[in-house]
C-alpha cells in the first residue's frame, strides 16, 4: 500500500485468465497499490471500472520513532510527560501528598501543584480516565495522567495508554512524548519488556486514521516516543520493533476492511496479497488461481458462490518458508474472502441487515493477510505457514447461485444451498481441502461466518471450535498475551441431526438455534481428521461500531500462535 513502484515478482503463476497479463516462470511487472490513483487492476471488468470513479488516496501513516530510556522524568524535555497510574498509585498520605514514588517526586517540583489540579479533575485512576494538564516547573510543557484501574493484569490497559497518549498528543500536536509508569518497581525484566511492547502496539494503532476515503486528511505533528523505566537494550528494542511489526500488519488488514467493495475486488484483493510476495520474496512465494484453474481442482462449493459476480473470483496462496534451517512444522491459515456479500438470492433485508457494511465479510482475509505481512517483517525459523484466501463476491445474477441448488465440493461431498446468504461457509470449505492437501499440520480458519455468534458473544470477543484441546492451548495462550478475547464454544455433534439433507450430503445451513455451532459442523466435514484444525467466528470483533472503522482482530493473536510455534519448533 505504498507508492508506485516496478518491482521484480519472486514467485511463480501459471495464468489462463483473460483478466491477467500472461506470465512466465518469474516476470517483470507493475504493482498498483490499493492507494494508487492509476491502478491498473487484475480485474478490470466493466462493473468495476464504472463505479464511483473512487481512487484511495495515498495517505502514509505516520511513524512514530520509539526509545527506552532510563532518565529522570522530571528533567525530561517533551511536549507531553505521560504516567500511567493505578487507582492505589493515587493513594495520599495524611498531609495529602502522594505517596507514590514518582508521582510525589512530580508533584515536589510542582509544589504540590499536580495532586491539587488532579483532585478538581476528579481522577481516580479508572481505566478509560485520562487528564492533560498544562503546568510550568517541569522540562516538559504538560503532564498527562491516564488511569490503568486496580491492577492491571492484561495487555490492554498498558495498550489502552499507548492509545490514551496518542490522542492527547493529537489534541494538542505535540511532536514528542515520554511514558513512564507510576509504578513498575519489582517487575521482572520479562514483564517490564510485555508491558513496553503493549503500551508501544496501543500507541501506533492509536495514531492510526484511515483517511484514504476524505477530500481532507488530517495530519499528526507526533513523531517520537520515550518509554521510561522499563529498561533498556537490545532485549527492549527487539520488542518494540515486534510491536511494530503486528502493529503494522494490523493496520493493512483494516486498510483492507474499511476499503469499500467498488475499489477492493477479488482481483485487487489478489494484488495485495501478491504485493506481501514481491515486497518479502526471501521468505514468500505467492499463487493465484483464476476461475478455470479452481474448476479443475474441483472446487464446485466455492465457484457456486462467485458464479453471480462481474468481479471473477481469485483464490490466493501465498506459502512462508524461513530464511534457513529445516521446517520442523507446517501451518496453515485460511481467510473467508467475501469482498462484499449481498446475500444473493436470499438477500439481505430489513432493519438490522447490515447490507452496507458487507464490505467486512473479507474480514477473515484480512486477518490471515495482515498476518502474512507481519510474518515477512519478523522472519521466524522452524515454521512453514499457508495463508490461504478463496476471494469472490457473493451477488445476485441470471447465472447465479440459486436456493435448492445442488453443488459439488472438491472432497467430492454435494451440498443442498437451501440459503444462498450461507455462502461464506461454501468458500471455505474447498478452501479448507486444499488447505488439508498442503501436508499440513494445523489450520485455523477465519470468518465473519454467522449472526449467531454475535449475539452469543456480543461485539468483542470471537468463538472459538476446535475438536483439539491442544491447539485451544495454544491459541488462548496466544491471545493472552495480545488481549484479544475469545470465547470456546461447543461443537455439539447431535447439531448435525440439522444439517442433513434428503437430496445431498448435507444442507449449508440449519436451523436459527445454534448457529454458530452448525456452521462449524459443516466446516468440519471438510478437514482430514488428522490435522489439528480451529474455526475462529470473529463476526462481532470485525467491527469497531463506535469507530465506524475495523478492528483488525486476530492478526496480533495469529502472529504470536506461529511465533511460539516457530519457537518451539527450534
Amino acid at each position: 500500500m505504498a507508492a508506485i513502484a516496478t518491482i521484480l515478482v519472486s514467485f511463480r503463476i501459471t495464468s489462463s485468465s483473460p483478466f491477467l497479463p500472461r506470465f512466465t516462470s518469474r516476470f517483470h511487472c507493475v504493482a498498483f497499490p490499493l492507494r494508487s490513483p492509476t491502478r491498473k487492476l487484475m480485474s478490470h471488468t466493466l462493473a468495476r471500472a464504472t463505479l464511483g470513479l473512487t481512487h484511495p488516496s495515498n495517505v502514509e501513516t505516520p511513524k512514530i520513532s520509539f526509545a527506552a530510556k532510563d532518565v529522570d522524568v522530571t528533567e525530561w524535555k517533551g511536549d507531553i510527560l505521560a504516567v500511567g497510574v493505578t487507582e492505589k498509585d493515587l493513594a495520599r498520605d495524611a498531609n495529602l501528598k502522594f505517596e507514590n514514588v514518582v508521582l510525589s517526586k512530580i508533584d515536589s517540583k510542582l509544589g504540590g501543584l499536580l495532586a491539587e489540579a488532579s483532585s478538581e479533575e476528579d481522577f481516580s485512576g479508572k481505566v478509560g480516565q485520562s487528564t492533560v494538564l498544562r503546568i510550568a516547573g517541569l522540562g516538559s510543557k504538560r503532564v498527562g495522567l491516564i488511569g490503568l484501574g486496580q491492577s492491571p493484569s492484561t495487555p490492554a490497559p498498558f495498550k489502552g495508554l499507548g492509545e490514551a497518549v496518542v490522542a492527547a498528543a493529537k489534541s494538542s500536536q505535540a511532536s514528542s512524548v515520554a511514558i513512564v509508569l507510576a509504578s513498575s518497581e519489582g517487575l521482572s525484566a520479562q514483564s517490564k519488556h510485555s508491558t513496553a511492547h503493549a503500551i508501544a502496539s496501543g500507541a501506533v494503532l492509536g495514531i492510526f486514521e484511515d483517511n484514504r476515503y476524505k477530500s481532507e486528511a488530517k495530519k499528526t505533528a507526533l513523531r517520537s516516543i520515550d518509554i521510561i523505566g522499563l529498561g533498556t537494550g537490545p532485549e527492549l528494542e527487539k520488542k518494540l520493533k515486534y510491536a511494530e511489526d503486528v502493529s503494522s500488519g494490523i493496520i493493512f488488514g483494516r486498510e483492507l476492511v474499511n476499503s469499500p467493495a467498488n475499489v477492493l475486488t477479488p482481483g485487487v484483493l489478489a494484488e495485495e496479497a501478491a504485493k506481501i510476495a514481491s515486497t518479502y520474496s526471501d521468505v514468500f512465494t505467492a499463487k493465484i488461481l483464476t476461475a478455470e484453474q479452481c474448476e479443475e481442482l474441483k472446487m464446485g462449493s466455492y465457484l457456486a458462490v462467485a458464479a453471480a459476480s462481474a468481479n471473477p473470483p481469485h483464490f490466493i496462496h501465498l506459502c512462508y518458508k524461513p530464511l534457513s534451517g529445516p521446517v520442523n512444522v507446517k501451518l496453515a491459515l485460511v481467510g473467508k474472502g467475501l469482498t462484499f456479500d449481498s446475500g444473493g438470492y436470499n438477500i439481505k433485508t430489513g432493519p438490522g441487515c447490515s447490507i452496507e457494511l458487507m464490505k467486512f465479510d473479507m474480514g477473515g482475509s484480512a486477518a490471515v493477510l495482515g498476518t502474512a505481512k507481519a510474518l515477512g517483517q519478523i522472519k521466524p525459523l522452524g515454521v512453514e505457514v499457508h495463508f490461504i484466501v478463496a476471494a469472490c463476491e457473493n451477488m445476485i445474477s441470471g447465472t447465479g447461485m440459486r436456493p435448492g441448488d445442488i453443488i459439488t465440493a472438491s472432497n467430492g461431498k454435494t451440498i443442498e444451498v437451501n440459503n444462498t446468504d450461507a455462502e461464506g461457509r461454501l468458500t471455505l470449505a474447498d478452501a479448507l481441502v486444499y488447505a488439508c492437501n498442503q501436508g499440513v499440520e494445523k489450520i485455523i480458519d477465519l470468518a465473519t461466518l454467522t449472526g449467531a455468534c454475535v449475539v452469543a458473544l456480543g461485539p468483542s470477543i470471537a468463538g472459538v471450535f476446535t475438536p483439539s484441546d491442544d491447539l485451544a492451548k495454544e491459541v488462548f495462550e496466544a491471545s493472552d498475551v495480545s488481549g484479544e478475547k475469545l470465547w470456546r464454544l461447543p461443537i455439539e455433534e447431535s447439531y448435525w441431526e440439522s444439517m442433513k439433507s434428503g437430496v445431498a450430503d448435507m444442507v449449508n445451513t440449519g436451523g436459527r438455534q445454534g448457529g454458530a455451532i452448525t456452521a462449524a459442523l459443516f466446516l468440519k466435514q471438510f478437514v482430514d481428521e488428522n490435522v489439528q484444525w480451529m474455526h475462529i467466528d470473529m463476526a462481532g470483533p470485525v467491527w469497531n461500531d463506535k469507530k465506524r472503522s475495523a478492528t483488525g482482530f486476530g492478526i496480533a493473536t495469529l502472529v504470536e500462535w506461529i511465533s511460539k510455534n516457530a519457537s518451539n519448533a527450534n
